[in-house]
């Protein structure tokens, strides 16, 4: 018998019955897993099985074991390691055991993820090891990366500072207008170069340079996030990467440029002495005033040598560095106070700023601080102009580069200074002389400086035309020319208050956006239309949208001033733009809200640092208190002239590096921004002002035009506005003195008692105008359709009743409305009204100017008789002057709800309204005063309007 058979008798009852196939154990090849209980199906009894490999003797004590349930196995099966590649014969259920007692097999991975052995969110974790293993592997790799790079990264050889090209500039037609480029450039040795003007640089750009190595990684990281993020770009260089940028690489903002001027530092600081990168950054600097290198400019600002400079004057030209166009005080005023400050405030300029840092980094003494500060500004001598920039081309040189500027990054000041640009511009040099002309028949006319040197002298005028709904800017007026000394460009200055010329942008939100204290069927804001009834009596009290009285700072009633005195009752928006009465507008400014007239006027082109958010919320901001240029000013009445239709101002069409010409200058797409019906509305009204009012001088032109006069309070600044179909103008006059800071008033110029927009700058519109359009059609505006609702103040009389305004507006006045001024400087003008209260009206005062809808309660007068009729019509109402004098009630006054938008007449009551008058007899928004007429409270005149 062999032993296969001899085993096989040996086992005795343990044998496989009949019938019952192997696979059917529960544990194949082997016995159950180490600790784990026999297998019995309930009520079936255990069937022998063959001894395993361990023999009878095991097997017998694994019969021993209790049972356990198919949970239990399956639990027991994992314990042990049982599974699809569990373990062998010893270690349960696995198809691949390799004999008893094996162990169950390990981590077989050559990264353990997920975790073996592990369950649930464990499992997932990974551990400190795997960690610290991933760290070390990214930094290792990000090490050799960087060495690798760096090996890499060879030092370019120093590019040439000026281009062999100059910049050259083209009139609209393409013909050559100027070239630009010759700059002065001479390298000079660190050792010829003022210790002051080495320390003033350092302290100003880069403290640490004498000790860094280089780089400011924050600084290199926060300009990588924002170009990664698409957000603005920004400083941050130390010198030496500055000196990589202008010796070695292009101006462009690139991640990729940015890697390189990373690595060439590291290069440069490491083959350089600190001494030699000073120098070589000092010579290939922008300083402006076509100067590359400090001795360039030192000659250029100061005739002196670079070895020669003083302390003083190191501070000034090291201020120059962060932008020349922004601060070479010789530009303009704001440059001026850019660098110096302002003379009440000196300490907020860039030059004194840098004199405390060198103070600060031990480069000067504090008695040396003080001998600049006592010595006076060290203003730079008067700039030499290229005989190619006479006249206007100079301004219009200046207009095209700063749009240059603002529409692509990559060209600077500086990239401008090196030459190679072709400019195609959209300025008509026909125009710009017809432009000039009139300027010089106004001066020539009406100024004598000899004779009057206190009021013909200085006298400025800025003026710009611009095509509507194109926005091609085709003529402009800066000045008498850089030649003639002045470099500020008085077209493109925003230092100069529009006055009255900013009321058009009030209608036209009232139109456009509507009332905030009036809702319409569609429960939106109320738009109105311009034959909506204002109060328009000098010196009436204002209300905010909430009801309550605009108040001074002190804390006094505010009353608003008209040019004209006394009362105007209740007129149209049209009559009193005709007229340029100041109250309806304030009170319309703040029934619509100054935050919503600001955003319209953004949207027409007015820019958002011209009406800065602090004014916005007074109530002078709806007459003018804003500083557009006068570029901007003719871009946004354009949108009136295209019947809403707004496109962006533009000077150039192309421009050309090289062979290349960038993509960046397109033709602006134009975009709705008013309703043609609301923009026809607006021409409509504005033709009345050149028909009647105080526009009449512009009806020269001698074909359809449509304006608006605008003139600040005591004549420092005066505006017209105004355009045809085919082209929109915008002319501002202002005066100034060098010996004194502001704006002066323009009172006397010419010899005029008064000044107004009306007067000299609507000559030139119309002298200009008429040269400028002689040989284009003659083209009428079209026919306004009829655009929202008449919706009157409360206390305006019955339609039915004339017209307060007719005599008004047959006879208006020469001069128009006042508004407060603002100085003539970057800083946005002090917010209106002021602490100091207008004068006080007479007894009583004017009424008050009312919210459409809201009742504005009356006070008792000091007889304590009551008051007059009111707003009813009628006999013994108030709109024959009922009551009044004697006491009795007018009948006739109707109390509105706040909100409602008409009142009763006729001794109706409507609604209860929502703060309960404390007035008895006659109601309504007259019966205070007894009527808006009256010259005293509690006096009515017989017969007067009461409303």
């Amino acid at each position: 018998m062999s032993e296969h058979r001899r085993r096989s008798a040996n086992s005795g009852g343990d044998e496989q019955p009949p019938g019952r196939p192997n696979d059917q154990r529960p544990y194949a090849y082997g016995s159950a897993p180490e600790g784990a209980p026999s297998y019995d199906t309930p009520g079936r009894p255990r069937a022998a099985r063959p001894a395993g490999p361990r023999g009878p003797q095991a097997m017998r004590e694994t019969a021993q074991q209790p049972r356990m349930t198919r949970a239990e196995m399956r639990k027991a099966a994992q314990k042990g390691g049982g599974g699809r590649k569990g373990g062998g014969p010893g270690g349960g259920g696995g198809r691949d055991g390799r004999g008893a007692g094996a162990k169950p097999p390990g981590k077989k991975r050559f990264i353990d993820y997920p975790r073996w052995g592990k369950s649930g969110v464990r499992r997932w974790l990974p551990s400190w090891k795997q960690l610290l293993s991933v760290f070390l592997i990214f930094f290792g790799g990000g090490v050799a990366a960087v060495g690798t790079a760096y090996a890499m990264t060879t030092v370019p050889a120093l590019k040439d500072m000026v281009n062999n090209a100059p910049n050259t500039y083209y009139w609209a037609d393409g013909s050559e207008m100027t070239s630009t480029g010759s700059l002065t450039r001479q390298v000079v040795p660190i050792g010829d170069i003022n210790k002051s003007m080495q320390d003033a640089v350092i302290a100003a750009e880069n403290e640490s340079f004498r000790t860094d190595p280089g780089i400011d990684p924050k600084g290199i990281a926060r300009a990588m996030y924002n170009m990664a993020s698409g957000q603005a770009t920004q400083g941050g260089s130390t010198i030496t990467q500055q000196y990589v940028k202008n010796a070695y690489l292009s101006q462009s903002q690139t991640l990729s440029r940015k890697l390189k001027e990373f690595f060439i530092t590291l290069k440069i600081n490491q083959k350089m002495s600190k001494d030699d990168i000073l120098d070589g950054y000092l010579n290939t600097s922008w300083f402006g005033r076509q100067s590359y290198g400090i001795q360039a400019a030192a000659h250029n600002y100061y005739n002196v040598d670079a070895k020669d400079l003083n302390v003083c004057q190191s501070a000034m030209l090291a201020g120059l560095l962060k932008g020349a166009g922004l601060y070479d005080p010789s530009l303009s005023a704001s440059n001026h106070a850019n660098m110096f400050g302002t003379p009440a405030k000196p300490d907020t300029g860039r030059w004194e700023w840098i004199l405390g840092k060198m103070v600060e980094t031990k480069a000067i003494t504090k008695d040396q601080q003080s001998q600049c500060l006592s010595a006076g500004l060290p203003e730079p001598v008067k700039q030499q102009t290229a005989t190619n920039m006479t006249g206007q081309v100079g301004y219009i040189v200046a207009t095209v580069n700063k749009y240059l500027e603002q529409k692509d990054p990559t060209i600077t000041d500086a990239s401008l200074g090196r030459g190679g640009y072709k400019i195609y511009t959209t300025l008509q040099k026909d125009k710009v002389d017809e432009l000039s002309a009139a300027v010089a028949q106004m001066q020539q006319q009406n100024l004598d400086p000899v004779k009057h040197p206190t009021t013909d002298t200085n006298v400025q005028v800025g003026a710009a035309s611009v095509i509507p709904g194109d926005g091609a800017l085709v003529a402009l007026y800066g000045g008498p020319g850089q030649d003639k000394g002045q470099y500020s460009n008085n077209a493109d200055t925003t230092g100069v208050p529009v006055g009255s010329t900013f009321k058009p942008y009030v209608l036209a939100t009232a139109m456009q956006v509507g009332l905030q204290t009036q809702t319409g069927p569609d429960g939106k804001p109320l738009r109105i239309n311009e034959d909506s009834r204002y109060n328009a009596d000098d010196l009436s009290t204002i209300r905010q949208p909430d009801g309550s009285l605009v108040k001074n700072q002190d804390g006094s009633v505010f009353h608003q001033k008209n040019d004209e005195d006394g009362p105007q009752g209740y007129v149209t928006l049209r009559d009193a733009m005709i007229n340029s009465f100041n109250v309806p507008y304030v009170q319309l400014g703040e029934d619509v809200g100054g935050s919503n007239v600001a955003k319209l006027a953004e949207q027409m082109g007015l820019s958002a640092a011209s009406m800065p958010v602090q004014n916005q919320g007074t109530a002078a901001f709806a007459i003018g208190t804003s500083t557009p240029s006068a570029i901007q000013m003719a871009s946004g009445y354009s949108v009136f002239a295209a019947r809403g239709q707004q496109a962006d101002m533009y000077p150039v069409t192309k421009v050309q590096l090289g062979d290349r010409t960038l993509s960046t200058f397109t033709k602006p797409t134009p975009k709705t921004v008013l309703d043609q019906a609301v923009a026809d509305n607006i021409t409509s009204v504005l033709q009345d002002v050149v028909a009647k009012g105080t526009g009449k001088k512009a009806l020269a032109v001698g074909r359809p035009v449509a304006g608006k006069t605008g003139t600040t309070d005591k004549g420092t600044s005066a505006w017209f506005d105004g355009y045809t179909p085919q082209l929109a103008t915008a002319i501002t006059m202002f005066r100034e003195d060098p010996n004194h800071p502001g704006l002066q008033s323009l009172v006397g110029t010419g010899g005029r008692t008064e000044f107004a927009g009306g007067d000299l700058p609507t000559e030139i519109f119309a002298n200009y105008m008429k040269a400028a359009l002689a040989n284009t059609p003659v083209a009428d505006f079209p026919d306004p359709a009829a655009v929202n609702q008449e919706v009157d103040a409360s206390g305006a009389p019955s339609t039915a009743s004339p017209s307060p305004s007719t005599s008004a507006s047959s006879s208006p006045s020469s001069t128009p409305s006042s508004t407060p001024s603002a100085p003539a400087s970057s800083q946005a003008p002090p917010p209106s009204p002021t602490t100091q209260a207008p004068p006080q009206p007479p007894t009583g005062g004017g009424p008050e100017t009312c919210l459409p809808g809201v009742d504005c309660g009356g006070q008792p007068t000091a007889s304590k008789q009551p008051p007059g009729g009111g707003n009813g019509g009628g006999t013994g109402g108030g709109g024959t002057g009922g009551g009044g004098n004697t006491g009795a009630p007018g009948g006739g006054g109707s109390t509105c709800a706040f909100g409602d938008l008409f009142c009763g007449g006729g001794g109706q009551t409507s609604a209860p309204p929502t703060t309960k008058p404390t007035h008895s007899g006659g109601g309504g928004a007259g019966g205070a005063t007894g009527g808006p007429s009256s010259p005293a409270s509690g006096t009515a005149n017989p017969g007067a309007a009461g409303g």
